[in-house]
């Protein structure tokens, strides 16, 4: 199951209390103060995994909470520390405050960590309050309460392609096409219940990644149908490429829909490099063919890449430009 979204609870440990004992060895006249140190609290810690490719464990555990750190003892012995907790989650996952929705982190390469919830420190024992003028402190220093969070997190696909298009579109159709990824296919409204991310291997020694956002209707920027679960896929893709029904009765008018829905959700996607494709061209005879070759699509500069993932047209033509098209993106960084 693909979860993208989840609510968890974080708390660090409590620092341990630092101790507050003086020396009683037989041999030692004069004992001084030998409280230890208070142990240091666990940290949570999120660590980004790229093996991991969904937050459905935390359906199932929402509350994260590191160990208390040990008060000090006698004979100058601090307290251990409380254990960590490691959290790993999806490359892609960011970080928000549950209440603000303030972006905290952002999890966008394997490997990086960040502290959650940093640990309480541990108090000071008695020992470390000797002075000359003050030779048998009789107190220490508490250790220091943890820190307690909720937070959100929020799985972002990171693809180089992004497929978005209406439902039954042919959307999961191209993607099963020339890639790996075996998506459910059926002719009914949104059949893809969740994104799918194919690598597709582009001649000898190459690679991208594209994804199959699940299908975008009007107003899902505002909570209807499915669409508005899955937009923030699309802001870590490369390049948007757009699927219009060849066998639409307005092409502008559904790639003016789709438009707006993502400039509605975000000013910055309509800034990336956009291609619109027409799919399905196995469906219409080639004078029909001939004559949407020469459409325009009203603010893109490219001409319509046509293609039947049925028949194989235009797949080797549209794979590519994209490839070409990400070089230059590469190149240009």
């Amino acid at each position: 199951m693909f979860v993208d979204y989840a609510l968890i609870e974080v708390s660090s440990g409590n620092g341990g209390d630092g101790a507050v004992t003086f020396r009683r060895e037989k041999y030692v006249p004069k004992g001084g103060p030998s409280g230890g140190d208070g142990g240091n609290g666990g940290n949570v810690i999120i660590i980004a995994n790229t093996n991991l490719h969904t937050l459905l464990d935390f359906r199932y555990k929402k509350k994260y909470i590191a160990d208390n750190g040990d008060s000090g003892g006698n004979s100058l012995k601090d307290g251990k520390s409380g254990s960590d907790v490691i959290i790993r989650v999806p490359v892609g996952t960011i970080v928000k405050d549950s209440e603000t929705e303030e972006l905290l982190f952002d999890l966008d390469v394997d490997g990086k960590e960040v502290i959650l919830v940093k640990g309480g420190k541990g108090g000071k024992g008695n020992s470390k309050f000797a002075t000359p003028t003050n030779q048998t402190p009789r107190f220490a220093e508490d250790g220091k309460p943890g820190e307690h969070k909720k937070v959100i997190l929020e799985l972002k696909l990171i693809a180089d392609v992004g497929l978005v298009g209406f439902p039954n579109s042919g959307k999961s159709t191209l993607i099963s096409k020339i890639s790996a990824a075996k998506p459910k296919i059926a002719d009914y409204p949104f059949t893809t219940l969740k994104p799918n991310l194919g690598i597709v291997k582009y001649k000898d020694f190459q690679s991208f990644t594209v994804a199959d956002i699940p299908g975008i209707i009007e107003g899902a920027s505002e909570g209807k149908g499915l669409g508005h679960q899955f937009l923030r896929h699309i802001e870590r893709t490369g390049i948007i490429l757009f699927l219009i029904d060849i066998t639409s009765e307005n092409y502008q008018n559904d790639f003016n829909i789709l438009m707006n829905e993502l400039k509605i959700y975000s000013s910055k996607l309509i800034q990336k490099k956009m291609f619109v494709s027409l799919s399905k061209a196995d469906l219409v005879d080639p004078e029909r063919l001939k004559e949407v070759s020469r459409f325009k699509f009203k603010g893109i500069k490219e001409k319509p890449l046509i293609f039947s993932s049925v028949s194989g047209y235009g797949l080797d033509k549209m794979m590519d430009i994209l490839w070409n098209s990400l070089e230059k993106e590469k190149n240009s960084d």
